[in-house]
């Protein structure tokens, strides 16, 4: 039978399986996955396979979803195949996540799919994207401008390697028609979703209006798209392997960000700089579906002609910052913290400080104002302070932060705390941490600048003359 010749063929060029393999195969009840079961239950005693059912209940179409998955369970025990049947509320999982019901519907069935094959002990994951899927998935990149990794398509297999698994897909040579022709030879009374024939969602316009309107203009479109993605695919994987061994070469991680070696990945082609960029994002966020290639080209900019200070916001609370002779792309996301770009950052190890006076940060586009008064001054914002001037005599400086520094933060009764778990507490951007400027008085922090001063040099009842530091932007003309 072509279908079960074909799927043999896939399996054995691409490596879906091996000998011994423990499969979850994910069943909806559609046609598809009702073809992807049939098969593989054909196949499991030659690939010598032990095959898992399971079937996510979306609750999305009410009775229709129950009913669903009441006859994958019914399919399964006439079939003598063990199942897993669970249902999450995909329509609250997307308003709790803000994402649409199409994309929490795929985090829910992928996280109960990994849940399941650890649950049973599998190694691989079989799902039923076909040819079509395939076809309809090259187009929607394209039309949302996608670079080589999305241009190729889907994968016949995918490495998950937080778990570890393989997701495979057999049916990516197969049909739609093909499918519906197998399901009739074999007497397979598969479900429909009549969600699939919602035209509020972009894939079924595409599939019901724009694919049709383009086969006018070009009958062998689906081939054409299908050959294009498997010679992307190809294209993609020599890319790769370039980016790689530039990403070992110029790129290290430290403390939970990724700093790139400036001057080496100037030198790049911009393929590779682009390609380093997508490896970090990936290796700090494990997912790159969300990474637009707006965001990586502008962060690429950044990096490639910004001076020191200059930043970049990622997708995903990523932010990439720019230093001398390196760049950093960082978690700035715990909670709401300030952007990098707004941080003033000490380029140097340490400066000296005026009491009175105005005094411009190193290759910086921040100025320091001091003064003193006999009256309080008024606190204008987060990176204006006021001391009490006599508990700040001595010698004054800038620096940035050290191992084991600490200090007594303001509130705290005069209890220490080190500058690291404080900068954890207050969610100051990793990216920052290490060039914030540090307000010294013989030795002692006074103030972590733009967040707590120390109790020791505060504004009392008895405070006779009062200390003011502004950090400002310079005003561009």
């Amino acid at each position: 039978m072509a279908v079960l010749a074909q799927v043999r063929t896939t399996i054995a060029e691409h490596n879906l399986f091996a000998r011994g393999d423990k499969v979850v195969v994910a069943v909806s009840g559609g046609p598809d996955s009702l073809t992807l079961l049939h098969v593989l239950r054909a196949l499991r005693q030659e690939l010598e396979l032990d095959l898992f059912v399971a079937h996510l209940n979306h609750k999305l179409r009410g009775s229709e979803s129950d009913a669903d998955a009441q006859f994958v369970a019914w399919l399964a025990q006439e079939w003598n195949l063990p199942a897993t049947i669970e249902a999450r509320d995909v329509a609250a999982l997307a308003e709790e996540k803000r994402l649409s019901v199409e994309e929490a519907a795929r985090h829910a069935r992928y996280a109960f799919l990994g849940e399941v094959a650890q649950r049973v002990g599998a190694n691989v994951i079989a799902v039923a994207h076909h040819a079509d899927d395939q076809v309809e998935t090259v187009l929607m990149h394209f039309l949302r401008g996608a670079g080589l990794g999305g241009l190729r398509g889907i994968n016949y297999q995918l490495s998950i390697t937080h778990y570890p698994l393989t997701i495979v897909r057999p049916l990516l040579d197969v049909t739609r028609a093909e499918i519906e022709a197998y399901c009739k030879q074999n007497y397979l009374t598969p479900h429909y979703d009549r969600s699939n024939l919602d035209m509020t969602f972009f894939r079924n316009r595409l599939r019901q209006e724009t694919l049709p309107y383009l086969e006018t203009l070009n009958p062998n479109l689906r081939q054409t798209l299908t050959r294009m993605s498997h010679a992307i695919a190809d294209d993609y994987d020599f890319v790769q392997r370039g980016v790689h061994a530039a990403y070992a070469r110029i790129a290290r991680p430290v403390e939970g960000a990724i700093v790139f070696d400036r001057a080496a990945w100037r030198a790049l082609h911009p393929a590779l700089q682009r390609g380093t960029l997508r490896a970090a994002v990936q290796q700090l966020r494990g997912d790159l579906r969300d990474i637009d290639w707006t965001s990586i080209e502008d962060a690429r900019r950044v990096a490639l002609e910004k001076s020191a200070g200059a930043a970049a916001t990622l997708p995903q609370g990523l932010m990439l910052v720019v230093g001398y002779t390196d760049f950093t792309i960082a978690d700035t996301a715990r909670g709401a913290p300030m952007p990098a770009q707004s941080v003033p950052l000490l380029r140097v190890e340490r400066v000296d400080l005026p009491a009175q006076g105005a005094f411009e940060l190193p290759d910086s586009d921040w100025v320091v104002y001091t003064e003193s008064a006999n009256r309080k001054l008024e606190t204008a914002d987060r990176w204006t302070a006021v001391l009490d001037f006599e508990k700040c005599a001595g010698k004054i400086y800038l620096r940035r932060r050290r191992a084991g520094d600490r200090f007594q933060p303001a509130g705290l009764g005069g209890h220490t705390q080190t500058l690291h778990e404080f900068m954890i507490n207050e969610k100051i951007p990793r990216a920052a941490r290490a060039l914030l400027p540090l307000l010294v008085v013989n030795d002692q922090i006074a103030w972590v600048c733009g967040w707590r001063v120390d109790e020791r040099v505060c504004v009392t009842d008895e405070t006779r003359v009062f200390w003011q530091i502004t950090f400002r932007k310079k005003e561009k003309h």
